[in-house]
């Protein structure tokens, strides 16, 4: 599989986009002046504890303290398997209690007004502060550090088992003393210089952490992560990727300097891109970032995925739309499931949706086509750095899935509530509307006598009460024995009106 990594830099923001065979699969982008959190350490002070759901709430000098559950809390070494995850890019929600421990409660592990070292392990998303863990990590690149545990874990995606045991018994054999250690993806191959290394680095960086810790109060930052062009570097920019490719000369000239100090070989990946056209027109990515905020997705074959994304749950339905087939239509079906699972398996990652996905994919009557379907879900999803766990067909004939998040989706990166809808997807009819607007001038005709009426709405609104329900305006004037005018505003929201005395102008009724 081809892996590129383009990088735009601008006075607005700086934008790095992964393509895997020239799709678009993951966007990040980091705007200037904008002070990313994740990952981010800090001394906070427990501002509250709340036993009966067991968790505290953190001062660490933001504007909503961050929320701290027990289970982040309790520093026990987990089993080993347990640290058998995915690359550790998107924290695991992973508890470490051993099984049939008992969990001490949040009100023995804490108390208020407490200063603790706490690690941003979810970004704040929508009225929800950040959630929080005292499980702190110092992601390398090879390694990731963790200095409250002692347990060293491999990475799930490092599938031999010979190679995860002896990177395991290396890191045993090099680390200064029983700390905890993952060992990354990137790692697989690699040896004592380069663990070496890390572990030196990773250990300078913690000792900085704990004497800035010691001399401060809180809620005060100790250590903030790497800026998106440098975490490129860290969690992305592997031997597998074919090519970088950065359009400013001076990120360009920042990359190739930091890659002379710990990474030389990759040098010759990186490329800089000087022509007039922009970066992400040029790689078709502004036209994928734009599709991926639709709702309908269009397949090649004819066929189309609809996405509905709501805060807990997302369903995904998929349709042979324009795909007919040639002959035989439960080929047509396994065709376009099969197509289908692809592009949403993208799109999730694309749009990093989290939570509970519900794939309602065309009725398939063999069992071996669902086999099929879910062996290719399952293929695509180890792409996926974000963990996510796979339901088999349920009794309705859905597959059910649930995706780790850490972060906000691309849409609520992107987008905001609709002022017109205010999030709800839709507003009232025209219709609905004028009929409305109707029964508020019945309301109002015995205030205003027969002084008359002025009704200002907006245009489409207003062209429908003097055209569509003319008949009815006439029945309503005549009824009322005043006359009624119309006045179009095209500023004016959809389901917004104004209601005048003719006699004075002045506002009788307002609906806003």
């Amino acid at each position: 599989m081809l892996k590129e990594i383009i990088v735009s830099v601008d006075e607005y923001e700086t934008r790095v986009a992964l393509l895997e065979d020239k799709a678009l699969v993951e966007i990040y982008r980091e705007p200037r002046g904008e002070h990313r959190i994740l990952r981010n350490i800090y001394k906070g002070r427990v501002s509250s504890i709340l036993p009966g759901i067991q968790v505290a709430f953190v001062d660490i000098g933001m504007d909503r303290n961050a929320f701290l559950h027990v289970s982040d809390v309790y520093q026990h070494p987990p089993r080993d398997e347990e640290w058998d995850h995915e690359d550790p890019e998107i924290a695991s929600d992973t508890d470490t209690m051993p099984p049939n421990v008992a969990r001490p409660s949040v009100e023995e592990l804490l108390h208020k007004n407490q200063e603790i070292l706490v690690q941003i392990h979810k970004e704040s998303i929508g009225k929800k502060g950040p959630r929080v863990t005292a499980h702190l990590t110092l992601p390398g690149r090879y390694l990731v550090f963790m200095p409250t545990l002692e347990n060293i874990g491999v990475s799930r995606r490092i599938e031999t088992p010979e190679e995860r045991q002896r990177l395991k018994e290396l890191v045993q054999q090099i680390r200064p003393e029983p700390l905890g250690f993952i060992i990354r993806t990137a790692a697989e191959g690699k040896g004592e210089k380069e663990f070496q290394r890390e572990i030196k680095f990773l250990m300078q960086d913690w000792n900085q952490i704990t004497e800035k810790a010691q001399s401060v109060s809180a809620p005060a930052l100790i250590h903030e992560d790497l800026s998106l062009l440098f975490r490129t570097i860290r969690d992305l920019f592997t031997e597998d990727v074919a090519e970088l490719v950065i359009d400013s000369r001076e990120a360009h000239k920042q990359i190739m300097d930091y890659l002379e100090d710990i990474l030389p070989h990759l040098k010759q990946k990186v490329r800089h891109y000087t022509r007039k056209e922009p970066i992400f027109e040029h790689y078709n990515i502004e036209k994928e970032i734009k599709r991926a905020l639709k709702q309908k997705i269009w397949l090649k074959c004819g066929g189309h995925i609809v996405i509905d994304q709501t805060e807990a749950m997302v369903a995904i339905d998929v349709n042979t739309g324009k795909y007919v087939g040639k002959a035989d239509p439960d080929d047509t079906i396994l065709k376009t499931n099969l197509e289908a699972v692809e592009e949403i398996t993208r799109q999730i990652r694309l749009r990093d949706i989290g939570g509970i996905i519900i794939l309602d994919l065309i009725d398939m009557d063999e069992q071996k086509h669902k086999k099929q379907v879910l062996e290719a879900l399952e293929q695509a999803l180890k792409r996926d750095r974000a963990r996510t766990n796979i339901i088999e067909f349920t009794e309705l004939g859905l597959v059910e899935m649930t995706r780790q998040r850490s972060r906000p989706s691309l849409k609520t990166m992107l987008c905001q509530s609709c002022p017109y809808c205010n999030g709800s997807g839709s507003i009232l009819s025209e219709e609905t509307i004028t009929t409305e607007i109707m029964r508020a001038i019945r309301k109002i005709a015995s205030k205003v006598g027969d002084q008359g009426l002025k009704v200002i709405a907006n245009e489409a609104i207003a062209i429908r009460l003097l055209e569509v329900d003319k008949e009815r305006m006439k029945a309503l004037a005549a009824k009322l024995d005043f006359p009624i005018e119309v006045e179009g505003d095209p500023d004016l929201h959809m389901e917004d009106y104004r209601i005048l005395s003719l006699q004075n102008n002045q506002e009788v009724y307002l609906h806003y």
